[in-house]
């Protein structure tokens, strides 16, 4: 059965919405997407329908968080086909605002956060994270939401979103949810059709490296020794490594060995032309 789903470009229609909503007494979800939506974003939707009476899936994709050389005309753009994703599972309205609402002439801010930000990801792509938390701002500026709600396959972009929202008194709620996976354990991305046929099955070793290394750490190897053979099984596959860290799973230190305390292990590589990234939490 087809559904009517209302989609919104303007903010003050969006604001027109919102207020009706408020006055009712309605909590807001909002799921926060650049499009080319997978399971991963409609598990996050699912999520969003049962902690709240209303849910927004925003749809933009934010020139700031991509640098000079990066994919942002390749980036994939479906308003249509996300809207059909998303007409069955309970989304009361899209927003898709175009690069002027978020980012109107004369616009001179950047939001920047350090720290946590710096490492990782955030050391061989700079930009990325300063764009991340300036339209994650605009975005809960524009449609106020009592929660938000962002994937942990970007564990690194939650932690600078959590930290953003009690850093500047934001009133809203910040909930994860976990990583999708295919079959094979390639965690789900917008960027994963970017893969050719030989590259999609190589993908899958890079959650197997992750398996295998936490279960060294486990038995107390340290970080060094526990992936090593880990990063030559994704050499010798073809991946150009960025980074594969253990880190504590709250701050990001970095660790040298998994001694029980809470800890993820995150890796991001090269295959072909695709960036993938993977992390998954080290419990004893």
């Amino acid at each position: 059965m087809s559904i009517d789903l209302s989609t919104i470009s303007k903010l003050a229609d969006l604001q027109s919405v919102r207020s009706k909503w408020r006055h009712n007494s309605q909590t807001i979800a909002l799921v926060p997407t650049m499009g080319a939506l997978h399971e991963g974003h409609l598990s996050l939707v699912k999520l969003a329908r049962t902690v709240a009476n209303k849910v927004i899936v925003s749809v933009f994709v934010n020139p700031k968080q991509f640098g000079q050389g990066e994919d942002l005309d390749q980036y994939p753009r479906d308003l249509s086909a996300d809207l059909n994703k998303l007409k069955t599972i309970g989304v009361d309205l899209v927003y898709a605002p175009d690069a002027s609402q978020i980012y109107p002439q004369g616009f001179s801010t950047n939001i920047s956060v350090t720290g946590i930000s710096e490492g990782l990801c955030g050391a061989s792509r700079p930009h990325f994270f300063g764009g991340v938390a300036t339209v994650v701002t605009k975005l809960l500026l524009h449609c106020t939401p009592d929660i938000a709600l962002f994937g942990e396959k970007d564990y690194q972009q939650l932690l600078v979103i959590r930290r953003l929202v009690i850093d500047l008194d934001l009133p809203v709620d910040v909930m994860s949810g976990p990583i999708v996976r295919e079959n094979d354990g390639l965690a789900r991305s917008s960027r994963n059709i970017y893969l050719s046929k030989t590259d999609r099955q190589t993908a899958p070793l890079l959650h197997k490296g992750l398996l295998e290394t936490r279960a060294r750490l486990q038995k107390g190897a340290p970080m060094i020794k526990a992936a090593q053979q880990t990063i030559e099984l994704l050499s010798r596959a073809g991946f150009q490594l960025d980074y594969f860290e253990l880190c504590d799973a709250n701050t990001l230190a970095p660790l040298k060995q998994y001694k029980g305390q809470p800890a993820r292990l995150l890796i991001a590589a090269t295959l072909g032309r695709t960036r993938l990234i993977d992390n998954i939490a080290v419990i004893g």
